[in-house]
């Protein structure tokens, strides 16, 4: 099947995903607004205001002991300045993707809230990476990763036979992961997670990452998104945070094993620190896994 024809199949699920066809609408204007430099803290104010769920998670992170401030903030433009807005664009996202992930699936082959779980750790080592060996904004990094597979909900949700099927029939022995995906489900989920964040109006760099996260890659800057996202998923696979038991995943460019050993002591800090920062992530976006069973 050409890769026309693989995109073509991943549209075609996303036409008929039910869970989460488009951002919540505050979702939406808060990921517009952030790229617009005009925009003020009432600007904000005005469309938080209208999620009353939204609001009063805000002010209640906002006044918990991870904040740990001297006066209590009551209003929603003070709370935004102590949060920042991007916590608040990724508090709102993971609230719309969150019960997507939890629900049961139809397959007893794969684990929807296993694939939380390692979404939640690879957002958290990505943000980790971008902060702590880059010096960069970790934010977009945090939102790659917990992204990253929600392909993955799309195609059982749509399509579940087949993906029961693939699922059952996939052996890392003999395939790699998305090329017998493509073979028994007509495309791949980073081809359809790329086509999701781009729907959802997210920026290019972030849509490309998703896209490119099994990609293996002759050249890739690792201080891109794209090369945090295949360092955090080497690293968290090894952890046993994986998505699929049978895959871990390997470096897809000499570039990020030169790096990763250029600043091996920096990573090692990483992998020792990452139990407190799934910790600090619960507490700032409640990544626990509270859906029923």
């Amino acid at each position: 099947m050409r890769s026309d024809d693989h995109r073509k199949t991943a549209k075609s699920y996303l036409k008929k995903f039910t869970g989460l066809k488009t951002i919540p609408s505050v979702a939406a204007r808060l990921v517009s607004m952030m790229d617009d430099d005009t925009c003020s803290l009432q600007d904000f104010e005005e469309v938080i205001k209208v999620d009353p769920t939204l609001v009063l998670r805000l002010l209640k992170l906002v006044n918990s002991a991870y904040f740990s401030l001297r006066t209590n903030i009551k209003s929603i433009s003070e709370a935004v300045v102590y949060i920042g807005v991007d916590n608040l664009r990724n508090l709102v996202v993971l609230d719309a993707l969150k019960n997507l992930f939890l629900k049961n699936s139809d397959s007893d082959i794969f684990s929807r809230k296993r694939l939380w779980l390692h979404s939640s750790v690879t957002s958290i080592c990505c943000q980790m990476i971008s902060e702590r060996v880059f010096v960069q904004k970790g934010e977009d990094a945090f939102l790659c990763g917990i992204l990253h597979d929600i392909g993955l909900i799309v195609e059982d949700q749509v399509a579940p036979a087949a993906f029961y099927e693939f699922c059952r029939t996939f052996n890392p022995e003999i395939h790699s992961l998305t090329d017998h995906e493509k073979l028994v489900m007509g495309t791949d989920h980073p081809t359809i997670s790329c086509f999701l964040t781009r729907q959802w109006g997210l920026n290019r760099e972030i849509c490309q990452a998703v896209k490119l996260h099994h990609k293996s890659l002759d050249s890739v800057d690792p201080g891109s998104l794209a090369g945090i996202l295949q360092i955090a998923e080497y690293i968290i696979a090894r952890l046993g945070y994986d998505a699929f038991p049978e895959i871990k995943p390997s470096l897809s460019s000499p570039q990020l094993l030169v790096h990763m050993k250029q600043n091996i002591m920096a990573y090692r800090a990483i992998v020792d620190d990452l139990p407190d920062e799934i910790r600090r992530a619960k507490a700032i976006y409640a990544l626990e896994e509270d859906g029923d069973d």
